[in-house]
């Protein structure tokens, strides 16, 4: 009855947010990230997600950068199937439901 989605309902965990790679300059003049050109510190993986109005940003290792990756992508994934069965469930209430008529 899904036409195929179904088997989309066990995604596995979910998170929002984004992941991104960061370099960058330390403090410190004498460092290599100070040269020209200059050798940056990293990459260094970072969460940024918004909980109760405000932006939490966390350090992640490689694998964790991976894992909320596929877990962003889930997100993803449950919303377009949410909007789906919304659709799905509006047509059906336009079959199944009468139509509305007039009160005499």
């Amino acid at each position: 009855m899904l036409g195929g989605t179904a088997d989309r309902v066990c995604l596995g965990f979910i998170a929002t947010g984004t992941v991104i790679e960061r370099s960058t300059r330390c403090g410190t003049p004498g460092c290599r990230c100070h040269a020209e050109p200059p050798q940056l510190h990293g990459p260094y993986h970072q969460w940024t997600t918004k909980s109760a109005g405000k932006t939490v940003t966390r350090r992640l290792t490689s694998r964790q950068a991976a894992l909320y990756r596929e877990w962003i992508d889930n997100n993803r994934r449950l919303r377009q199937l949410i909007e789906q069965m919304r659709q799905i469930s509006a047509r059906a209430a336009e079959l199944i439901l009468p139509p509305d008529t007039p009160a005499t």
